[in-house]
């Protein structure tokens, strides 16, 4: 497609481009914006549950200004006991260990699966090509679906 933007434009940042800024509200007391650059709602509904989860935080919300354009809005005010920053933080400490947490627990049931590594047979697995394949040593290539093939894909 012509109308297309480049993929990677959606995620790599430039020269002069911020992951993260922060606009502190003139209007609401104890309010501030965060922008985050080249992300998604993946991000801001995560961000915005674990927030959420402080009692000190009165409003917390996230929006995306416009379905092309790789950017998150997350929204925070508290009580006045800690700072929207603070409470951003926080939030992204316990989302860093809640996703520590799964991946330890994907990790025990794989283990005790007998597996040793990841099958990725199931959903979209068996397709008989390898659209990541380099040199013939890729998964699904002769219509197999073992683990061992699919070790080298999955980074757990």
């Amino acid at each position: 497609m012509t109308n297309a933007p480049n993929r990677f434009d959606l995620f790599i940042l430039g020269p002069d481009e911020k992951r993260v800024e922060i606009v502190e509200d003139t209007r609401i007391p104890n309010a501030a914006t965060f922008y985050f650059n080249k992300e998604d709602h993946t991000l801001g509904n995560m961000l915005r549950h674990a927030v959420l989860a402080n009692p000190a935080i009165l409003f917390c919300g996230y929006r995306v200004p416009h379905p092309l354009e790789p950017k998150v809005l997350v929204k925070i005010q508290t009580d006045g006991s800690l700072t929207p920053t603070d409470a951003l933080k926080q939030g992204c400490s316990k989302l860093i260990a809640q996703i520590g947490d799964l991946k330890q627990a994907w990790r025990t049931e794989v283990q005790m699966s007998g597996a040793g590594t990841v099958d990725v047979g199931g959903y979209g697995g068996r397709m008989g090509m390898d659209p990541y394949d380099q040199g013939g040593r890729g998964y699904g290539l002769d219509g197999s679906a073992g683990a061992d093939q699919a070790s080298g894909y999955v980074d757990i």
